[in-house]
Protein backbone atom coordinates (compact mmCIF):
# COMPACT_ATOMS: atom_id res chain seq x y z
CA UNK A 1 0.00 0.00 0.00
CA UNK A 2 2.73 2.39 -0.01
CA UNK A 3 2.77 2.78 -3.88
CA UNK A 4 -0.83 4.23 -3.70
CA UNK A 5 -1.79 7.99 -3.62
CA UNK A 6 -3.41 9.19 -0.62
CA UNK A 7 -6.51 9.02 -2.73
CA UNK A 8 -6.26 5.69 -3.71
CA UNK A 9 -5.46 4.72 -0.65
CA UNK A 10 -8.78 6.06 1.28
CA UNK A 11 -10.44 4.29 -1.68
CA UNK A 12 -8.83 0.91 -0.91
CA UNK A 13 -9.49 1.31 3.09
CA UNK A 14 -13.33 1.86 2.66
CA UNK A 15 -13.75 -0.78 -0.14
CA UNK A 16 -11.36 -3.48 1.47
CA UNK A 17 -11.58 -2.88 5.43
CA UNK A 18 -14.15 -0.66 6.52
CA UNK A 19 -17.22 -1.69 4.26
CA UNK A 20 -16.45 -5.97 5.07
CA UNK A 21 -15.24 -4.93 8.51
CA UNK A 22 -18.64 -2.88 9.04
CA UNK A 23 -20.19 -5.96 7.56
CA UNK A 24 -18.77 -8.97 9.40
CA UNK A 25 -19.17 -7.04 13.08
CA UNK A 26 -23.31 -6.67 11.94
CA UNK A 27 -23.23 -10.17 10.78
CA UNK A 28 -21.77 -11.18 13.87
CA UNK A 29 -24.63 -9.13 16.60
CA UNK A 30 -27.53 -9.10 14.61
CA UNK A 31 -29.09 -12.19 16.23
CA UNK A 32 -28.32 -10.88 19.58
CA UNK A 33 -29.88 -7.53 19.18
CA UNK A 34 -32.86 -9.24 17.55
CA UNK A 35 -33.13 -11.46 20.61
CA UNK A 36 -32.51 -8.55 23.33
CA UNK A 37 -35.35 -6.46 21.44
CA UNK A 38 -37.18 -9.62 21.21
CA UNK A 39 -37.01 -10.26 25.41
CA UNK A 40 -37.89 -6.58 25.66
CA UNK A 41 -41.20 -6.57 23.60
CA UNK A 42 -42.12 -9.94 25.84
CA UNK A 43 -41.29 -8.46 29.39
CA UNK A 44 -43.78 -6.06 28.37
CA UNK A 45 -46.55 -8.56 28.16
CA UNK A 46 -48.55 -8.78 31.71
CA UNK A 47 -47.10 -13.00 32.76
CA UNK A 48 -45.66 -13.80 36.11
CA UNK A 49 -42.32 -13.25 37.44
CA UNK A 50 -41.95 -16.56 37.20
CA UNK A 51 -42.39 -16.82 33.51
CA UNK A 52 -40.00 -13.91 33.21
CA UNK A 53 -37.22 -15.34 34.80
CA UNK A 54 -37.58 -18.48 32.99
CA UNK A 55 -37.79 -17.04 29.60
CA UNK A 56 -34.23 -14.94 30.31
CA UNK A 57 -32.79 -18.48 31.49
CA UNK A 58 -34.03 -20.03 28.06
CA UNK A 59 -32.68 -17.30 25.83
CA UNK A 60 -29.28 -16.72 27.65
CA UNK A 61 -28.61 -19.95 27.18
CA UNK A 62 -29.27 -19.66 22.97
CA UNK A 63 -27.36 -16.64 22.87
CA UNK A 64 -24.25 -18.83 24.87
CA UNK A 65 -24.88 -21.06 22.71
CA UNK A 66 -24.72 -19.60 19.31
CA UNK A 67 -21.51 -18.08 20.41
CA UNK A 68 -20.29 -20.71 21.82
CA UNK A 69 -21.35 -23.78 21.23
CA UNK A 70 -20.95 -26.82 23.52
CA UNK A 71 -18.17 -24.64 25.60
CA UNK A 72 -20.81 -22.97 27.06
CA UNK A 73 -20.92 -25.97 29.59
CA UNK A 74 -17.76 -24.14 31.55
CA UNK A 75 -20.47 -21.14 32.25
CA UNK A 76 -23.22 -22.89 33.37
CA UNK A 77 -21.01 -25.66 35.61
CA UNK A 78 -19.51 -21.94 37.24
CA UNK A 79 -23.35 -20.84 37.59
CA UNK A 80 -24.50 -24.12 39.16
CA UNK A 81 -21.35 -23.91 41.62
CA UNK A 82 -22.36 -20.28 42.50
CA UNK A 83 -25.82 -21.28 43.43
CA UNK A 84 -24.81 -24.11 45.26
CA UNK A 85 -22.60 -22.23 47.24
CA UNK A 86 -25.13 -19.37 47.97
CA UNK A 87 -27.79 -21.97 48.97
CA UNK A 88 -25.64 -23.67 51.30
CA UNK A 89 -24.30 -20.33 52.53
CA UNK A 90 -27.85 -18.83 52.72
CA UNK A 91 -27.65 -18.18 56.80
CA UNK A 92 -24.04 -17.31 57.02
CA UNK A 93 -22.81 -13.41 57.41
CA UNK A 94 -20.00 -13.87 54.79
CA UNK A 95 -21.99 -15.28 51.55
CA UNK A 96 -19.96 -13.27 49.62
CA UNK A 97 -16.37 -14.01 50.88
CA UNK A 98 -17.46 -18.17 50.22
CA UNK A 99 -19.08 -17.37 46.59
CA UNK A 100 -15.39 -15.20 45.88
CA UNK A 101 -13.39 -17.92 47.02
CA UNK A 102 -15.10 -20.70 45.70
CA UNK A 103 -14.80 -19.07 41.85
CA UNK A 104 -11.00 -18.27 42.92
CA UNK A 105 -10.66 -21.99 42.99
CA UNK A 106 -12.88 -22.85 40.21
CA UNK A 107 -11.19 -20.23 38.06
CA UNK A 108 -7.36 -20.92 38.87
CA UNK A 109 -8.33 -24.71 38.30
CA UNK A 110 -8.86 -23.90 34.60
CA UNK A 111 -6.21 -21.30 34.65
CA UNK A 112 -3.84 -24.16 35.47
CA UNK A 113 -4.55 -25.81 32.17
CA UNK A 114 -7.11 -28.44 33.77
CA UNK A 115 -9.77 -27.38 31.05
CA UNK A 116 -8.44 -26.74 27.21
CA UNK A 117 -6.48 -23.96 27.07
CA UNK A 118 -8.25 -22.29 23.93
CA UNK A 119 -11.78 -23.61 25.64
CA UNK A 120 -10.61 -21.79 28.86
CA UNK A 121 -9.70 -18.51 27.23
CA UNK A 122 -12.62 -18.49 24.63
CA UNK A 123 -14.85 -18.70 27.47
CA UNK A 124 -13.04 -16.47 29.98
CA UNK A 125 -14.96 -13.36 29.39
CA UNK A 126 -18.21 -15.26 30.22
CA UNK A 127 -16.76 -16.54 33.36
CA UNK A 128 -16.00 -13.26 34.54
CA UNK A 129 -19.40 -11.62 34.36
CA UNK A 130 -21.18 -14.99 36.02
CA UNK A 131 -17.82 -14.52 38.65
CA UNK A 132 -18.80 -10.56 39.05
CA UNK A 133 -22.67 -10.74 38.96
CA UNK A 134 -22.18 -13.69 41.77
CA UNK A 135 -20.32 -12.33 43.84
CA UNK A 136 -21.93 -9.01 44.24
CA UNK A 137 -25.32 -10.58 45.15
CA UNK A 138 -23.60 -12.10 47.78
CA UNK A 139 -22.53 -9.03 49.06
CA UNK A 140 -25.23 -7.83 48.52
CA UNK A 141 -27.00 -9.82 50.34
CA UNK A 142 -24.58 -9.30 53.40
CA UNK A 143 -25.68 -5.82 53.52
CA UNK A 144 -29.29 -6.79 53.85
CA UNK A 145 -29.95 -5.08 50.62
CA UNK A 146 -32.00 -8.08 49.12
CA UNK A 147 -34.37 -9.57 52.11
CA UNK A 148 -33.68 -13.19 50.54
CA UNK A 149 -31.45 -15.65 48.88
CA UNK A 150 -33.12 -15.14 45.26
CA UNK A 151 -35.10 -18.44 43.80
CA UNK A 152 -33.13 -20.70 41.34
CA UNK A 153 -35.11 -19.48 38.14
CA UNK A 154 -34.51 -16.19 39.67
CA UNK A 155 -30.75 -16.15 40.19
CA UNK A 156 -30.58 -18.00 36.62
CA UNK A 157 -32.46 -14.91 35.11
CA UNK A 158 -29.92 -12.97 36.65
CA UNK A 159 -26.86 -14.91 35.65
CA UNK A 160 -28.43 -15.65 32.10
CA UNK A 161 -29.82 -11.94 31.00
CA UNK A 162 -29.33 -11.76 27.67
CA UNK A 163 -28.12 -8.04 27.53
CA UNK A 164 -25.35 -8.71 29.69
CA UNK A 165 -24.48 -12.43 29.55
CA UNK A 166 -22.27 -12.16 26.17
CA UNK A 167 -20.86 -8.99 26.09
CA UNK A 168 -21.27 -7.42 29.85
CA UNK A 169 -21.06 -5.40 31.35
CA UNK A 170 -21.84 -6.86 35.15
CA UNK A 171 -25.02 -4.91 36.65
CA UNK A 172 -26.42 -5.57 40.29
CA UNK A 173 -29.16 -7.88 40.77
CA UNK A 174 -31.65 -4.87 41.30
CA UNK A 175 -30.37 -3.69 37.76
CA UNK A 176 -32.13 -7.01 36.37
CA UNK A 177 -35.02 -6.61 37.70
CA UNK A 178 -35.94 -3.30 36.80
CA UNK A 179 -34.88 -4.54 33.21
CA UNK A 180 -37.47 -7.73 33.53
CA UNK A 181 -40.25 -5.20 34.74
CA UNK A 182 -39.95 -3.34 31.67
CA UNK A 183 -40.44 0.03 31.29
CA UNK A 184 -42.41 1.06 28.06
CA UNK A 185 -40.65 1.56 24.95
CA UNK A 186 -39.71 5.41 24.21
CA UNK A 187 -37.71 7.08 21.65
CA UNK A 188 -35.25 8.24 24.04
CA UNK A 189 -34.60 4.81 24.56
CA UNK A 190 -34.23 4.02 21.07
CA UNK A 191 -31.83 7.13 20.56
CA UNK A 192 -29.91 5.74 23.07
CA UNK A 193 -29.46 2.20 21.55
CA UNK A 194 -28.76 3.91 18.48
CA UNK A 195 -25.66 5.84 19.73
CA UNK A 196 -24.22 3.34 21.72
CA UNK A 197 -24.82 0.93 18.43
CA UNK A 198 -23.17 3.56 15.98
CA UNK A 199 -20.34 4.30 18.63
CA UNK A 200 -19.51 0.85 18.46
CA UNK A 201 -19.01 0.28 15.12
CA UNK A 202 -16.87 3.24 14.94
CA UNK A 203 -14.70 2.24 17.42
CA UNK A 204 -14.27 -1.66 15.34
CA UNK A 205 -13.39 0.73 12.23
CA UNK A 206 -10.89 2.68 13.57
CA UNK A 207 -9.47 -0.40 15.47
CA UNK A 208 -9.37 -2.48 12.32
CA UNK A 209 -8.71 -0.07 9.53
CA UNK A 210 -7.61 3.51 11.16
CA UNK A 211 -5.47 2.42 13.79
CA UNK A 212 -3.00 0.15 12.06
CA UNK A 213 -1.80 3.23 9.26
CA UNK A 214 -2.65 6.18 11.76
CA UNK A 215 1.09 7.30 11.11
CA UNK A 216 1.49 5.72 8.07
CA UNK A 217 -0.97 7.77 6.40
CA UNK A 218 -3.26 9.74 8.22
CA UNK A 219 -0.59 11.74 10.03
CA UNK A 220 2.80 10.77 8.05
CA UNK A 221 5.32 9.96 10.67
CA UNK A 222 7.25 7.43 9.94
CA UNK A 223 10.00 9.40 8.02
CA UNK A 224 11.59 10.03 11.46
CA UNK A 225 12.86 6.47 11.99
CA UNK A 226 14.20 6.73 15.35
CA UNK A 227 10.44 7.37 16.00
CA UNK A 228 8.79 4.64 13.84
CA UNK A 229 9.44 1.71 16.97
CA UNK A 230 7.79 3.89 19.50
CA UNK A 231 4.68 4.95 17.01
CA UNK A 232 4.15 1.11 15.61
CA UNK A 233 3.78 0.92 19.33
CA UNK A 234 1.41 3.27 19.73
CA UNK A 235 -0.68 2.24 16.90
CA UNK A 236 -0.61 -1.21 18.19
CA UNK A 237 -2.32 0.65 21.38
CA UNK A 238 -4.68 2.41 19.56
CA UNK A 239 -5.55 -0.50 18.18
CA UNK A 240 -6.51 -2.18 21.46
CA UNK A 241 -8.15 0.42 23.33
CA UNK A 242 -10.39 0.92 20.63
CA UNK A 243 -11.26 -3.08 20.49
CA UNK A 244 -11.98 -2.55 24.06
CA UNK A 245 -14.21 0.30 23.51
CA UNK A 246 -16.04 -1.56 20.46
CA UNK A 247 -17.29 -4.19 23.29
CA UNK A 248 -17.65 -1.55 26.04
CA UNK A 249 -20.30 0.37 23.61
CA UNK A 250 -21.60 -2.81 21.91
CA UNK A 251 -22.18 -3.87 25.51
CA UNK A 252 -23.87 -1.16 26.47
CA UNK A 253 -26.04 -1.06 22.93
CA UNK A 254 -27.27 -4.79 23.93
CA UNK A 255 -27.80 -4.13 27.77
CA UNK A 256 -30.07 -1.14 26.90
CA UNK A 257 -32.00 -2.91 24.52
CA UNK A 258 -32.58 -5.35 26.44
CA UNK A 259 -34.44 -2.82 28.97
CA UNK A 260 -30.80 -2.26 31.83
CA UNK A 261 -29.30 1.41 31.91
CA UNK A 262 -31.60 3.58 33.36
CA UNK A 263 -32.25 5.88 36.11
CA UNK A 264 -35.60 6.98 37.67
CA UNK A 265 -36.15 10.20 39.18
CA UNK A 266 -39.99 10.63 40.59
CA UNK A 267 -41.98 10.30 36.86
CA UNK A 268 -38.70 11.26 35.09
CA UNK A 269 -36.80 7.92 32.96
CA UNK A 270 -33.35 8.88 31.40
CA UNK A 271 -32.05 6.03 29.77
CA UNK A 272 -28.12 7.40 30.52
CA UNK A 273 -26.79 3.97 31.53
CA UNK A 274 -26.03 5.00 35.07
CA UNK A 275 -27.20 1.59 36.21
CA UNK A 276 -24.73 -0.54 33.66
CA UNK A 277 -21.60 1.61 32.93
CA UNK A 278 -20.70 4.63 30.65
CA UNK A 279 -18.09 3.61 28.87
CA UNK A 280 -16.21 7.11 27.98
CA UNK A 281 -15.69 7.29 31.75
CA UNK A 282 -14.41 4.18 32.16
CA UNK A 283 -12.33 3.04 29.30
CA UNK A 284 -10.04 6.18 28.58
CA UNK A 285 -7.59 4.77 31.23
CA UNK A 286 -4.49 2.17 30.86
CA UNK A 287 -6.61 -0.49 31.27
CA UNK A 288 -10.32 -0.96 29.56
CA UNK A 289 -12.46 -1.58 33.15
CA UNK A 290 -16.23 -1.93 33.10
CA UNK A 291 -17.89 0.09 35.83
CA UNK A 292 -21.90 -0.24 36.98
CA UNK A 293 -24.02 0.51 39.59
CA UNK A 294 -21.85 1.69 42.46
CA UNK A 295 -18.92 -0.62 42.11
CA UNK A 296 -16.64 -1.40 39.38
CA UNK A 297 -14.23 -4.28 38.37
CA UNK A 298 -11.57 -5.00 35.65
CA UNK A 299 -11.80 -7.25 33.09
Amino acid sequence: MATFTRQEFYQQLLQGCMIPTAQQGLEQIWLLLLICLACRLLWRLPLPGYAKHLSTVVVGFYALHHFFQLQMVWVVLLSLLCYLVLFLCRHSAHRGVFLSITILIYLLMGEMHMVDTVTWHKMRGAQMIVAMKAVSLGFDLDRGELPAVPSPVEFMGYIYFVGTAIFGPWSRFRCYLQAVESRALSLPWLRKVSRSLLLSVVCLLISTCVAPYLFSYFIPLYGYRQLRKWLRAYESAISFHFSSYFVGFLSEATATLAGAGFTEEKDNLKWDSASTWPPCCCLWDSSPTWSTCSGSASL
